[in-house]
Protein backbone atom coordinates (compact mmCIF):
# COMPACT_ATOMS: atom_id res chain seq x y z
CA UNK A 1 0.00 0.00 0.00
CA UNK A 2 1.53 3.24 -1.04
CA UNK A 3 0.25 6.89 -1.31
CA UNK A 4 -0.59 8.78 -4.32
CA UNK A 5 2.94 9.78 -4.76
CA UNK A 6 4.21 6.54 -4.11
CA UNK A 7 5.32 6.52 -0.28
CA UNK A 8 5.10 2.72 0.95
CA UNK A 9 2.83 2.72 3.89
CA UNK A 10 2.32 -1.30 4.46
CA UNK A 11 2.29 -4.83 2.67
CA UNK A 12 1.16 -8.06 3.27
CA UNK A 13 2.66 -11.42 3.35
CA UNK A 14 0.83 -15.01 1.68
CA UNK A 15 2.74 -19.05 1.39
CA UNK A 16 4.50 -19.37 -1.52
CA UNK A 17 1.99 -21.48 -2.55
CA UNK A 18 -0.71 -19.22 -2.77
CA UNK A 19 -1.78 -18.17 -6.30
CA UNK A 20 -2.08 -14.37 -7.19
CA UNK A 21 -5.42 -14.24 -7.97
CA UNK A 22 -6.60 -15.89 -4.91
CA UNK A 23 -4.95 -12.91 -2.31
CA UNK A 24 -7.42 -10.33 -3.43
CA UNK A 25 -9.96 -9.96 -1.63
CA UNK A 26 -7.97 -10.91 1.54
CA UNK A 27 -5.54 -8.20 0.76
CA UNK A 28 -8.90 -6.07 0.55
CA UNK A 29 -9.99 -6.95 3.75
CA UNK A 30 -7.02 -6.24 5.58
CA UNK A 31 -6.29 -2.80 4.03
CA UNK A 32 -9.79 -2.15 4.72
CA UNK A 33 -9.67 -3.12 8.21
CA UNK A 34 -6.59 -1.57 9.04
CA UNK A 35 -7.33 1.64 7.46
CA UNK A 36 -10.65 1.81 6.77
CA UNK A 37 -12.66 2.17 3.42
CA UNK A 38 -11.40 5.29 1.99
CA UNK A 39 -11.36 6.23 -1.49
CA UNK A 40 -8.33 4.08 -3.13
CA UNK A 41 -7.01 2.72 -6.26
CA UNK A 42 -6.23 -0.94 -6.56
CA UNK A 43 -3.36 -1.40 -8.91
CA UNK A 44 -3.23 -5.09 -9.86
CA UNK A 45 -0.63 -6.99 -12.04
CA UNK A 46 -2.11 -9.16 -14.87
CA UNK A 47 -1.89 -12.44 -12.92
CA UNK A 48 -3.78 -11.61 -10.45
CA UNK A 49 -6.57 -10.00 -12.88
CA UNK A 50 -9.51 -12.47 -13.69
CA UNK A 51 -13.39 -11.11 -14.27
CA UNK A 52 -14.22 -12.44 -10.80
CA UNK A 53 -11.88 -10.08 -9.40
CA UNK A 54 -12.65 -6.91 -11.08
CA UNK A 55 -16.38 -8.08 -10.45
CA UNK A 56 -15.93 -8.12 -6.49
CA UNK A 57 -13.96 -4.67 -6.88
CA UNK A 58 -16.56 -3.17 -9.15
CA UNK A 59 -19.46 -4.25 -6.85
CA UNK A 60 -17.46 -2.48 -3.47
CA UNK A 61 -17.22 0.60 -5.69
CA UNK A 62 -13.60 0.41 -5.64
CA UNK A 63 -11.32 1.99 -8.09
CA UNK A 64 -8.63 0.13 -10.16
CA UNK A 65 -6.01 -0.11 -12.75
CA UNK A 66 -4.60 -3.39 -13.83
CA UNK A 67 -2.63 -5.34 -16.54
CA UNK A 68 -4.05 -6.92 -19.50
CA UNK A 69 -2.86 -10.55 -21.35
CA UNK A 70 -0.81 -9.72 -24.37
CA UNK A 71 -3.39 -11.70 -26.37
CA UNK A 72 -5.89 -8.30 -25.66
CA UNK A 73 -3.63 -5.95 -27.49
CA UNK A 74 -5.07 -7.75 -30.80
CA UNK A 75 -8.37 -5.79 -30.63
CA UNK A 76 -6.52 -2.46 -30.43
CA UNK A 77 -3.90 -3.46 -33.39
CA UNK A 78 -5.84 -0.24 -35.28
CA UNK A 79 -4.88 2.16 -32.35
CA UNK A 80 -1.07 1.53 -32.76
CA UNK A 81 -1.15 2.21 -36.04
CA UNK A 82 -2.18 5.90 -35.06
CA UNK A 83 0.32 8.85 -34.65
CA UNK A 84 -1.80 10.27 -31.33
CA UNK A 85 0.99 9.11 -28.82
CA UNK A 86 1.67 11.29 -25.90
CA UNK A 87 5.14 10.88 -24.57
CA UNK A 88 5.39 10.57 -20.40
CA UNK A 89 8.61 10.32 -19.97
CA UNK A 90 11.94 9.22 -22.14
CA UNK A 91 11.44 6.39 -24.28
CA UNK A 92 7.48 5.67 -23.31
CA UNK A 93 4.23 6.88 -25.23
CA UNK A 94 0.35 6.21 -24.17
CA UNK A 95 -2.47 7.26 -25.52
CA UNK A 96 -6.25 6.74 -24.22
CA UNK A 97 -9.11 4.18 -26.13
CA UNK A 98 -12.13 4.19 -24.78
CA UNK A 99 -14.17 1.13 -24.18
CA UNK A 100 -17.94 0.10 -26.08
CA UNK A 101 -19.58 0.50 -23.32
CA UNK A 102 -18.17 3.62 -21.21
CA UNK A 103 -17.56 1.77 -18.13
CA UNK A 104 -13.86 1.06 -18.87
CA UNK A 105 -10.98 3.19 -20.75
CA UNK A 106 -7.89 1.76 -21.61
CA UNK A 107 -4.61 2.63 -21.37
CA UNK A 108 -2.21 1.75 -24.84
CA UNK A 109 1.41 1.78 -23.65
CA UNK A 110 5.13 1.22 -25.54
CA UNK A 111 7.94 1.75 -24.19
CA UNK A 112 11.46 1.73 -26.02
CA UNK A 113 13.47 -0.69 -23.29
CA UNK A 114 11.15 -3.08 -23.63
CA UNK A 115 10.88 -3.32 -27.45
CA UNK A 116 14.42 -3.84 -27.43
CA UNK A 117 13.86 -6.56 -24.86
CA UNK A 118 10.87 -8.49 -26.83
CA UNK A 119 12.73 -8.16 -29.70
CA UNK A 120 15.79 -9.98 -28.24
CA UNK A 121 13.64 -12.84 -27.05
CA UNK A 122 12.13 -12.89 -30.41
CA UNK A 123 15.19 -13.44 -32.19
CA UNK A 124 16.55 -15.94 -29.90
CA UNK A 125 13.22 -18.02 -29.83
CA UNK A 126 13.17 -17.96 -33.47
CA UNK A 127 16.53 -19.30 -33.72
CA UNK A 128 16.22 -21.70 -31.18
CA UNK A 129 13.04 -23.23 -32.92
CA UNK A 130 14.24 -23.03 -36.85
CA UNK A 131 17.60 -25.12 -35.78
CA UNK A 132 15.58 -27.43 -33.73
CA UNK A 133 12.91 -27.88 -37.30
CA UNK A 134 16.09 -28.00 -39.27
CA UNK A 135 17.08 -31.55 -37.18
CA UNK A 136 13.50 -32.72 -37.26
CA UNK A 137 13.54 -32.11 -41.21
CA UNK A 138 16.86 -34.07 -41.51
CA UNK A 139 15.53 -36.83 -39.31
CA UNK A 140 12.93 -37.31 -41.13
CA UNK A 141 15.07 -36.96 -44.73
CA UNK A 142 17.03 -39.61 -43.05
CA UNK A 143 14.37 -42.55 -41.96
CA UNK A 144 15.23 -41.78 -38.45
CA UNK A 145 11.76 -40.20 -37.49
CA UNK A 146 9.58 -42.22 -39.63
CA UNK A 147 5.80 -41.48 -37.98
CA UNK A 148 4.01 -39.40 -38.75
CA UNK A 149 1.87 -39.10 -35.14
CA UNK A 150 5.49 -39.19 -33.72
CA UNK A 151 6.50 -36.12 -35.68
CA UNK A 152 3.26 -34.35 -34.73
CA UNK A 153 4.27 -34.71 -31.21
CA UNK A 154 7.01 -33.53 -31.53
CA UNK A 155 6.43 -30.66 -33.39
CA UNK A 156 3.87 -29.72 -30.24
CA UNK A 157 6.68 -30.08 -27.64
CA UNK A 158 8.79 -27.52 -30.07
CA UNK A 159 5.75 -25.24 -30.30
CA UNK A 160 5.58 -25.35 -26.29
CA UNK A 161 9.17 -25.17 -25.42
CA UNK A 162 9.58 -21.85 -27.78
CA UNK A 163 6.20 -20.52 -27.37
CA UNK A 164 7.06 -16.56 -27.82
CA UNK A 165 7.80 -17.74 -31.85
CA UNK A 166 5.42 -20.93 -32.48
CA UNK A 167 3.53 -19.02 -34.79
CA UNK A 168 6.79 -17.70 -36.61
CA UNK A 169 6.65 -20.70 -38.99
CA UNK A 170 3.98 -22.56 -41.17
CA UNK A 171 5.11 -26.65 -40.42
CA UNK A 172 3.50 -29.36 -42.99
CA UNK A 173 4.06 -32.61 -41.75
CA UNK A 174 2.65 -34.98 -44.75
CA UNK A 175 3.65 -39.07 -45.56
CA UNK A 176 5.59 -39.35 -48.34
CA UNK A 177 3.20 -41.28 -51.05
CA UNK A 178 5.96 -43.37 -52.15
CA UNK A 179 9.46 -43.31 -50.00
CA UNK A 180 12.19 -41.49 -51.04
CA UNK A 181 14.97 -43.78 -49.99
CA UNK A 182 14.49 -44.42 -46.23
CA UNK A 183 12.22 -40.98 -45.73
CA UNK A 184 8.57 -42.02 -45.71
CA UNK A 185 7.04 -38.50 -44.47
CA UNK A 186 8.37 -35.00 -45.49
CA UNK A 187 8.26 -31.89 -42.98
CA UNK A 188 8.16 -28.13 -44.79
CA UNK A 189 8.30 -24.78 -42.48
CA UNK A 190 8.24 -21.44 -43.96
CA UNK A 191 8.00 -17.80 -42.37
CA UNK A 192 4.68 -16.64 -41.56
CA UNK A 193 4.52 -13.26 -42.59
CA UNK A 194 1.61 -12.25 -40.70
CA UNK A 195 3.19 -12.71 -37.67
CA UNK A 196 5.98 -10.76 -38.88
CA UNK A 197 4.35 -7.88 -39.55
CA UNK A 198 2.20 -8.37 -35.77
CA UNK A 199 5.75 -8.73 -34.15
CA UNK A 200 6.92 -5.55 -35.77
CA UNK A 201 3.92 -3.46 -34.72
CA UNK A 202 3.58 -4.71 -31.17
CA UNK A 203 6.97 -5.33 -29.53
CA UNK A 204 7.17 -2.86 -26.47
CA UNK A 205 3.50 -2.37 -26.00
CA UNK A 206 1.44 -2.91 -23.56
CA UNK A 207 -2.47 -2.45 -22.46
CA UNK A 208 -4.11 -1.08 -18.90
CA UNK A 209 -7.65 -1.39 -18.38
CA UNK A 210 -9.35 0.90 -15.76
CA UNK A 211 -12.66 1.90 -14.30
CA UNK A 212 -11.05 5.14 -13.79
CA UNK A 213 -13.17 7.47 -16.50
CA UNK A 214 -12.14 10.56 -15.82
CA UNK A 215 -8.20 10.26 -15.32
CA UNK A 216 -5.86 11.08 -17.97
CA UNK A 217 -3.73 8.47 -19.42
CA UNK A 218 -0.12 10.18 -18.47
CA UNK A 219 -1.41 10.10 -14.87
CA UNK A 220 -2.96 6.17 -15.18
CA UNK A 221 0.21 5.13 -16.28
CA UNK A 222 2.32 7.03 -13.39
CA UNK A 223 0.07 5.20 -11.02
CA UNK A 224 0.39 1.87 -12.59
CA UNK A 225 4.14 2.26 -13.10
CA UNK A 226 4.39 2.54 -9.08
CA UNK A 227 3.54 -1.37 -9.41
CA UNK A 228 6.97 -2.46 -10.95
CA UNK A 229 8.40 -0.10 -8.57
CA UNK A 230 7.82 -1.90 -5.97
CA UNK A 231 8.53 -5.31 -7.44
CA UNK A 232 11.75 -3.89 -8.16
CA UNK A 233 12.45 -3.16 -4.46
CA UNK A 234 11.89 -6.96 -3.45
CA UNK A 235 13.72 -7.88 -6.27
CA UNK A 236 16.60 -5.93 -5.91
CA UNK A 237 17.70 -8.67 -3.18
CA UNK A 238 17.40 -11.22 -5.57
CA UNK A 239 19.33 -10.26 -8.36
CA UNK A 240 21.84 -7.50 -6.94
CA UNK A 241 22.59 -8.91 -3.77
CA UNK A 242 21.98 -12.55 -4.15
CA UNK A 243 19.60 -13.01 -1.39
CA UNK A 244 16.28 -14.95 -1.88
CA UNK A 245 13.44 -15.37 0.50
CA UNK A 246 13.23 -18.71 -0.60
CA UNK A 247 16.65 -19.82 0.68
CA UNK A 248 15.36 -18.83 4.32
CA UNK A 249 14.04 -22.44 5.68
CA UNK A 250 11.70 -20.69 8.40
CA UNK A 251 8.70 -18.05 8.12
CA UNK A 252 10.12 -15.78 10.66
CA UNK A 253 13.04 -15.21 8.81
CA UNK A 254 11.41 -14.87 5.48
CA UNK A 255 8.90 -12.32 7.00
CA UNK A 256 12.17 -10.60 8.39
CA UNK A 257 13.80 -10.72 4.70
CA UNK A 258 10.48 -8.89 3.37
CA UNK A 259 10.55 -6.25 6.01
CA UNK A 260 14.30 -5.57 5.13
CA UNK A 261 12.75 -4.79 1.31
CA UNK A 262 10.06 -2.90 2.21
CA UNK A 263 12.15 -0.28 4.53
CA UNK A 264 15.19 -0.35 1.81
CA UNK A 265 12.38 0.98 -0.40
CA UNK A 266 11.18 3.54 2.18
CA UNK A 267 14.45 4.80 2.33
CA UNK A 268 14.96 4.44 -1.50
CA UNK A 269 11.38 6.86 -1.86
CA UNK A 270 12.17 9.39 0.49
CA UNK A 271 15.53 10.02 -1.36
CA UNK A 272 13.64 10.40 -4.57
CA UNK A 273 11.16 12.98 -2.92
CA UNK A 274 13.96 14.75 -1.17
CA UNK A 275 15.48 15.03 -4.30
CA UNK A 276 12.22 15.88 -6.28
CA UNK A 277 12.06 18.98 -4.01
CA UNK A 278 15.83 19.90 -5.09
CA UNK A 279 15.05 20.37 -8.10
CA UNK A 280 17.37 16.98 -9.04
CA UNK A 281 14.57 14.52 -10.86
CA UNK A 282 13.25 11.34 -8.73
CA UNK A 283 15.97 8.88 -9.74
CA UNK A 284 17.79 8.09 -6.94
CA UNK A 285 20.09 5.48 -8.03
CA UNK A 286 21.85 8.14 -10.61
CA UNK A 287 22.55 10.16 -7.25
CA UNK A 288 24.10 7.44 -5.38
CA UNK A 289 26.27 6.91 -8.51
CA UNK A 290 27.28 10.08 -8.33
CA UNK A 291 28.13 10.54 -4.84
CA UNK A 292 29.77 6.40 -4.59
CA UNK A 293 32.33 8.49 -6.32
CA UNK A 294 33.35 9.93 -3.11
CA UNK A 295 35.88 8.05 -1.27
CA UNK A 296 37.21 8.22 2.76
CA UNK A 297 40.76 7.55 3.45
CA UNK A 298 42.87 6.70 6.63
CA UNK A 299 45.90 8.43 6.73
CA UNK A 300 48.26 6.53 9.05
CA UNK A 301 51.35 8.10 11.16
CA UNK A 302 54.00 6.35 13.27
CA UNK A 303 54.51 7.84 16.80
CA UNK A 304 58.47 8.02 17.28
CA UNK A 305 59.26 7.18 21.07
CA UNK A 306 59.86 10.64 22.76
CA UNK A 307 63.61 11.28 23.95
CA UNK A 308 64.41 10.07 27.55
CA UNK A 309 64.97 13.16 29.81
CA UNK A 310 67.86 12.97 31.92
CA UNK A 311 66.35 11.87 35.17
CA UNK A 312 65.56 8.25 33.16
CA UNK A 313 68.98 8.13 32.78
CA UNK A 314 70.07 8.29 36.30
CA UNK A 315 68.91 5.03 37.70
CA UNK A 316 71.00 3.43 40.93
CA UNK A 317 72.88 -0.08 39.92
CA UNK A 318 71.41 -1.77 43.35
CA UNK A 319 67.68 -1.45 41.99
CA UNK A 320 67.84 -1.14 38.47
CA UNK A 321 64.16 -0.27 36.82
CA UNK A 322 62.25 -3.43 35.49
CA UNK A 323 62.44 -3.95 31.57
CA UNK A 324 58.74 -4.14 31.75
CA UNK A 325 57.66 -1.16 33.49
CA UNK A 326 58.14 1.88 31.27
CA UNK A 327 59.12 4.84 32.78
CA UNK A 328 57.07 8.15 32.53
CA UNK A 329 58.54 9.71 29.61
CA UNK A 330 58.31 6.39 27.87
CA UNK A 331 54.36 6.81 27.34
CA UNK A 332 54.59 5.53 23.65
CA UNK A 333 55.07 2.07 22.28
CA UNK A 334 57.03 2.46 19.01
CA UNK A 335 54.64 0.89 17.44
CA UNK A 336 52.17 3.57 18.71
CA UNK A 337 50.72 5.09 15.28
CA UNK A 338 47.47 8.06 14.90
CA UNK A 339 44.99 7.38 12.51
CA UNK A 340 43.15 9.74 10.81
CA UNK A 341 39.92 8.86 8.32
CA UNK A 342 39.84 11.56 6.17
CA UNK A 343 37.40 12.50 3.16
CA UNK A 344 38.00 13.43 -0.70
CA UNK A 345 37.12 16.46 -1.84
CA UNK A 346 33.75 16.77 -3.71
CA UNK A 347 34.44 17.95 -7.83
CA UNK A 348 32.54 20.66 -9.33
CA UNK A 349 29.69 17.97 -9.82
CA UNK A 350 29.29 16.60 -6.70
CA UNK A 351 29.53 20.10 -4.94
CA UNK A 352 26.19 21.18 -7.18
CA UNK A 353 24.29 17.86 -6.01
CA UNK A 354 24.99 18.46 -2.10
CA UNK A 355 24.47 21.89 -2.18
CA UNK A 356 21.11 21.38 -3.98
CA UNK A 357 20.40 18.63 -1.14
CA UNK A 358 21.39 20.68 1.65
CA UNK A 359 24.41 18.53 2.81
CA UNK A 360 27.68 19.93 3.82
CA UNK A 361 30.58 16.55 3.68
CA UNK A 362 32.79 16.32 6.82
CA UNK A 363 36.89 16.78 6.31
CA UNK A 364 37.06 13.54 9.18
CA UNK A 365 35.26 10.41 9.91
CA UNK A 366 35.05 8.93 12.88
CA UNK A 367 35.80 5.22 13.04
CA UNK A 368 34.09 2.87 15.25
CA UNK A 369 36.85 1.93 17.28
CA UNK A 370 36.62 5.83 18.63
CA UNK A 371 33.18 5.51 19.51
CA UNK A 372 33.38 2.11 21.48
CA UNK A 373 36.56 4.14 23.42
CA UNK A 374 33.86 6.61 24.46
Amino acid sequence: MVTEDGMPLGYEVFDGNTHDSKTLETVVAAMEAKYGRAHRIWVVDRGMVSEANLKFLRDRGASYIVGTPKTLLRQFEQHLTDQDWQQVQEGVEVKLVHGPDGQEVFVLARSQDRRQKEQAMHQRFLERLEAALQKMQQSAATGHLKDLALAQRRLGRLQQRYWRAARAFEVKTVPMDSPVGKAKIKITYSRNSQWDDWAALSEGCYLLRTNLTDVDAQTLWKRYIQLAEAEWAFRITKDELVIRPIWHQKPERVKAHILVCFLAYVLWKTLGQWMHRAGLGDAPRTLLLELAKIKSGDVVLPVRRPACPESCERTSAAEPKPADKPSAGQAHSPDTVVRLRCVTAPDEAQKVLLHRLGLTLPQRLRRIDEFVQM
